[in-house]
């Protein structure tokens, strides 16, 4: 958004996701241990075990939820992990605001997504900040790390939008 200081990009060497699934391991695994502490609840929305398996090997607490037989009823959590789209709400502002409401202050919603739509991160970014949450950070994930003194050449294969709960009780208009 215009007038919005930047937010830093972070590269992460991790293999694709295999085809039908949100993530790989080693993604799951960055996710978990960067995003959250031991005890901390995270809410896993993605298609495929790499994220449960991630969350049971650090010894974190999970709620995996099937959202659509079960509703919202989501327990207050550290961190939120889902694919976009969602298989939750069609609405992005819903599920945004569905979001904010279940994450701690401080707390984090991660967002998977193919890489190479360029309009598609802007519109997430969009309505996730109409619902209160601020864009904190920007991850690529690519197959293999850049490398000193050549020209970055990345193969990237997946976005990950880090959106962020105010810790100030309100949240204000930049969440």
């Amino acid at each position: 958004m215009s007038g919005d200081p930047p937010v830093p990009i972070t590269v992460w060497p991790v293999p694709a996701p295999a085809e039908d699934e949100t993530m790989s391991h080693a993604m799951g695994v960055r996710l978990v241990h960067n995003l959250t502490h031991p005890t901390d609840l995270i809410i896993d929305l993605t298609v495929g075990p790499q994220l449960a398996r991630a969350i049971i090997a650090a010894r974190r607490r999970s709620h995996l939820q099937d959202t659509r037989p079960l509703g919202w009823d989501w327990h207050e959590a550290t961190l939120i992990v889902t694919g976009w789209p969602t298989r939750e709400a069609a609405d992005p502002a819903d599920f945004f605001d569905r979001c904010r409401t279940s994450l701690v202050p401080g707390g984090c919603v991660a967002v998977l997504l193919a890489h190479g739509d360029i309009v598609l991160p802007a519109d997430i970014i969009g309505a996730a900040k109409r619902s209160g949450l601020a864009y904190l950070q920007h991850i690529v994930a690519t197959d293999r790390p850049p490398r000193r003194g050549q020209q970055a050449r990345l193969d990237i294969h997946t976005d990950v939008l880090i959106l962020t709960r105010s810790t100030t009780q309100n949240g204000g208009s930049n969440g």
